[in-house]
């Protein structure tokens, strides 16, 4: 069977990459995929982004409100069965679980009722487990053999107290779950982008305290080699292979030059399934036939990239794609297990995919709904043909047909809702006084709909309108029964303009046709006059843009290395220089030592430069 893991960096982004969620899941042609980063919220999920034919899905979202965490991380386990039910097959569950505290689905759990915890929890409170598991980080599967955590390890950045902290209890109460079941004698699979690169062969620009980060030395902790449970198996099978990065800075085309780390991982703890005694045997060299990075699903191909120079920061050439590139792990020798079906948090049970079962009371009332309001839509529609909804016909029209009681006098749909623990507010049977006072609510309310539309129109119609306008061939001269070649606008809706009843047209029998073709003449060089004015005035805001853009790229300074115009970027993190603008060097980031990589240059966009 195939594993892979993927951090998809948003996964709408590569469902429309791949035409359909089933092309992508497909292109990798494995039994289980693990996703992270799919960046999707609960309320927002539809089939057509978490289900596919063939597979089934186990998910989690972010739960919190915090801000800036709204819409963010979220994994997405998926396994592709022949049968979701009575099935012997190693890659469909026989139990699943969102988040790794067991506390997301129920609550109410006292802690000593917990069904791993073991002992040292007592510096957690249940609020602050809850919290590790409301990013949406995490999926557990059982798959008998072994149980398989999909994760996404929360990202922190040196100065950010809180962040480290959480990354922090995210690690340590996660490390204990999986301790508790290798107790248990079971295996675990730990896979997903952990936002950790263990060592300095994993990363691009490696300096000396590389190695003595905290998570660094965490992750050095549980291997095998330092005392630890867990092996690292791309390692295991490529253990000298150097610049095997899995993730590159989207900012900085780093890929153009493989500048990048190794953050996406698959870790194994646990016996080997010949269940033997002797050392010689172990998991990862009897049941791990491969495991590499999957490079073909690079944004930078070679054959696109050939040089810095197709970079340019990133306006020359469009990178498709996650900033990551998958990890796969292909294992043999794996047996079948017992009959089982798909554990409940499969996607297929979750109400919100497949939409609510409705009752027969609100079915109902949603059809009486919409044959109510079509006499509405219907009337809407006669005043709009009127031409107008502002006379008094059109108006009585719409009293006269509002006395049935099914038309017209019924509240809008979403107000509509309110009122259905009501019924006996709808029934037709109602007294004179409430047909009445409904018949002077319909009229009020035709007539705001009607107004409003074709007030509208009338803004539409006139405000934009040019002179010459009024002097053009009407577009339906073969359905004009005078046969005059201009449009007659007299009997328009809209209010009268006072200086368009100044002016005369052809089917004005007071005018002569000399007076007529002489006024005609000054308006036509009127319009002239004023097209040339309209002319010389775009030509010179064209010239003065043209300035501008001169302006602007002279002032764009020339790096240093390369002498060639920079990039300007924008400070985005909060501190004094918030929203400063910069120049960099505009070629790809890649090693120091090879010049047709970015220089390294900078320079503050205002006058107080920095030369970095």
């Amino acid at each position: 069977m195939k594993i892979v893991s993927y951090n998809v960096n948003g996964l709408r982004q590569r469902i429309a990459q791949f035409g359909s969620l089933g092309n992508l899941l497909n292109s990798f042609d494995a039994d289980i995929l693990c996703f992270q980063e799919t960046k999707l919220r609960r309320q927002e999920l539809t089939a057509d982004l978490i289900m596919a034919d063939g597979y089934e899905s186990f998910f989690s979202c972010t739960r919190t409100s915090q801000k800036g965490r709204t819409g963010y991380s979220g994994v997405i386990t998926f396994c592709r069965v022949k049968s979701a039910f009575s099935s012997n097959e190693v890659a469909l569950p026989l139990a699943a679980e969102e988040g790794f505290t067991g506390l997301l689905e129920n609550s109410q759990t006292r802690m000593d009722e917990l069904p791993f915890w073991t002992e040292d929890l007592e510096e957690f409170s249940k609020d602050e487990l809850i919290s590790l598991d409301s990013e949406g980080r995490c999926i557990v599967t059982d798959h008998t053999h072994f149980v398989l955590f999909n994760v996404y390890g929360p990202r922190a950045a040196s100065d950010d107290t809180e962040r480290i902290q959480f990354k922090q209890k995210f690690y340590s109460v996660l490390q204990k779950r999986w301790e508790s079941l290798l107790r248990q004698g079971r295996r675990v699979f730990l896979v997903g982008d952990l936002n950790i690169a263990p060592f300095a062969i994993d990363r691009c620009d490696a300096g000396p305290d590389f190695e003595n980060n905290e998570f660094r030395k965490w992750f050095k902790s549980i291997l095998i080699e330092n005392g630890g449970k867990f092996s690292d198996v791309f390692r295991a099978k490529h253990p000298d292979r150097r610049e095997a990065y899995t993730c590159w800075s989207q900012n900085t085309g780093a890929e153009v030059f493989n500048f990048g780390s190794r953050i996406d991982h698959i870790l194994f703890a646990g016996s080997c399934l010949h269940e033997s005694d002797d050392l010689q045997h172990s998991f990862v060299r009897c049941h791990v036939k491969e495991c590499d990075i999957l490079t073909q699903y690079k944004r930078c191909k070679p054959e696109n990239t050939l040089s810095a120079h197709r970079w340019k920061g990133g306006r020359s050439i469009k990178l498709e794609g996650s900033d990551h590139a998958p990890v796969f792990m292909s294992l043999h020798e794996i047996s079948e297990v017992s009959l089982h079906s798909t554990p409940s948090l499969s996607a297929r049970y979750v109400p919100m995919v497949h939409g609510i079962q409705q009752t027969l009371v609100s079915v109902l009332m949603k059809r009486k709904l919409s044959e109510q309001m079509k006499p509405c839509k219907m009337a809407h529609e006669d005043f709009a043909m009127d031409g107008t909804c502002e006379g008094e016909e059109p108006v009585n029209r719409a009293a006269t047909s509002a006395t049935s009681p099914n038309e017209c006098h019924y509240a809008p749909s979403q107000d509509y809702e309110g009122s259905i623990s009501k019924p006996d507010k709808l029934s037709g049977g109602s007294s004179q006084k409430a047909v009445s006072k409904s018949v002077n609510e319909s009229e009020k309310t035709i007539n705001r709909q009607c107004n409003k539309p074709n007030k509208k129109a009338r803004n539409s119609q006139w405000s934009q309108l040019s002179l010459r306008s009024f002097f053009q061939k009407s577009t339906n001269l073969d359905n004009d029964i005078n046969g005059s070649s201009y449009t007659d606008y007299s009997n328009s809706q809209a209010e009268p303009n006072p200086h368009l009843h100044e002016t005369p047209t052809v089917s004005d029998p007071s005018i002569s046709p000399e007076q007529c073709l002489l006024d005609t003449d000054a308006r036509d060089q009127d319009l002239a006059n004023d097209s040339s004015t309209k002319e010389e005035k775009s030509n010179v805001a064209s010239l003065e843009w043209q300035r501008i853009q001169q302006l602007m790229q002279n002032s764009i300074p020339c790096c240093k290395g390369h002498k060639e115009p920079c990039i300007a970027r924008v400070v985005k993190k909060q501190g004094p220089n918030f929203g400063r603008r910069f120049y960099v060097c505009a070629r790809a980031e890649g090693p120091a030592s090879n010049p047709e990589a970015n220089c390294g240059y900078f320079k503050w966009a205002s006058s107080k430069s920095k030369n970095k």
